[in-house]
């Protein structure tokens, strides 16, 4: 269950709110615990510095009295604060008079009140279980500290703010939870949805359906990525169809040769053949068979090696001018005996660093196939050239040229214009690529066509 992203996403969502509300919680309550001390003591410091000030005021107008029989403790409503404020209001120092209580309970322990500085503090009174925080002002007569008024607020008083402050925060974070929770389950599905898709296709291509039908993934990252599976699926189906047509292909043009070759040896063996004649014919017909299928055995492992990419390209400096004069002679005595009037034109003489064998295999190539579909007593023209930059080698034939839907097949595995295997074109492109050149081809039926090799200078 656990192992599900529809079950995992949401989770994680939650956690991560969780996580967060935590820490902002924590900081918060610190942050209003922190605030509720310096309030509370600003309150019971200012309500500390107003009593003293009245309890002054009162042992100032009493000792101001004609009587001095009259003098005693200040009677201000000391009762009547601490029931408005909540606060307890304690004295600290010496009597207002002579023989005079304060008229306030006393603090029970001892604190600076002869300096005349305020100050706050925490304590706990006699007789109580839980502890106050304190402030203390002093009273001032004809400018001297007689004593010191306390006012004492219970700390569970802020304790109980902040208890407040969780709580509310609680149901706040519970809520926001389950609106959280909600909003996370919607887009889990939303997100998960064509990604349960895409994994259900996956599945199919793995088992070799490549033609299932991929979900529409919307806009943004997912649907990038259906796309693209998409794209893969077709590739994939494209290169099944591919492989499949190599191969049998490749098995027909294998048995093609190895079914005559077996032919005439068992001519030859049966004694169906006896005429010294007729069996050098034969012989001869198994030896071209041979040679053809070791030639086709031969482009299927460079076909192979090319799109491997384990095939090797030498770096050497290759003189062209001398290479077209090497394929020049090669095909000149079939020009000959055909009547073909094989032409060289060499309009540069460059060096270029390639390799030369392969791009003498690429013309050598060009020219077979020129000579297949010449007809007897036609013309092929074999050029070198260098323009910006670029060395082409073109050969140019009177054939009849190449259909256009043939055009866009001649360079597949097993397509022929006539005679050979149909991987020679095959090779010369991949061959092209891999000296950083190109193949270009300009046919027109009836008209004939030109094949140019393309190679950086």
């Amino acid at each position: 269950m656990f192992s599900s992203l529809r079950v995992r996403l949401p989770l994680l969502f939650l956690a991560g709110i969780l996580l967060a509300g935590l820490i902002t919680t924590l900081i918060a309550i610190q942050l209003f615990r922190e605030f509720a001390h310096d309030e509370t003591l600003s309150q019971v410091r200012r309500e500390a510095n107003g009593i003293s000030l009245l309890y002054a005021d009162a042992i100032r107008e009493d000792f101001d009295a004609s009587q001095k029989n009259s003098r005693s403790a200040p009677t201000f409503a000391a009762a009547r604060l601490r029931e408005t404020t909540g606060d307890r209001i304690y004295y600290v120092g010496n009597p207002p008079f002579p023989g005079e209580k304060s008229g306030l309970p006393t603090l029970g322990q001892k604190i600076d009140w002869v300096s005349g500085k305020s100050l706050t503090f925490e304590f706990t009174p006699p007789g109580a279980q839980k502890a106050y925080y304190a402030a203390g002002s002093p009273v001032l007569f004809h400018g001297r500290a007689v004593g010191m008024i306390v006012v004492a607020k219970p700390k569970t008083d802020v304790n109980a703010r902040v208890f407040s402050l969780v709580w509310r925060l609680a149901v706040a974070g519970l809520l926001g939870l389950i609106v959280a929770g909600l909003l996370a389950f919607y887009l889990s599905r939303r997100l998960v949805r064509p990604v349960l898709a895409l994994s259900r296709a996956a599945d199919e291509v793995a088992g070799g359906n490549y033609a299932v039908a991929v979900p529409d993934g919307g806009a943004g990252e997912i649907g990038h990525l259906t796309e693209r599976f998409g794209e893969m699926a077709a590739k994939l189906a494209e290169a099944e169809t591919r492989e499949r047509n190599f191969l049998m292909s490749v098995s027909h043009e294998l048995r093609t040769p190895l079914t005559a070759i077996r032919g005439h040896v068992a001519a030859i063996a049966d004694g169906v053949v006896e005429d010294p004649d007729a069996q050098a014919h034969s012989l001869a017909i198994v030896a071209a068979e041979a040679a053809r299928l070791e030639r086709l055995v031969g482009d299927i492992l460079d076909l192979a090696k090319l799109d491997a990419h384990r095939f090797t390209v030498l770096r050497e400096e290759v003189d062209m001018e001398q290479l077209v004069g090497r394929a020049y002679e090669t095909f000149s005595e079939q020009a000959r005996e055909r009547g073909i009037a094989l032409q060289l034109e060499v309009r540069a003489a460059p060096v270029i660093v390639s390799d030369g064998d392969r791009v003498l295999q690429i013309v050598d190539n060009f020219l077979s196939n020129a000579f297949k579909a010449t007809p007897d007593g036609g013309r092929i023209d074999l050029a070198l050239s260098q323009t910006n930059g670029s060395v082409t080698v073109a050969v140019e034939d009177t054939g009849p040229g190449i259909k256009p839907e043939l055009r866009e097949r001649l360079f597949r595995p097993f397509v022929s214009g006539g005679g050979g295997t149909g991987l020679g074109l095959t090779i010369s492109r991949e061959l092209s690529t891999a000296l950083g050149g190109r193949i270009d081809l300009d046919t027109e039926l009836g008209k004939g066509s030109r094949f140019a090799l393309v190679l950086p200078a």
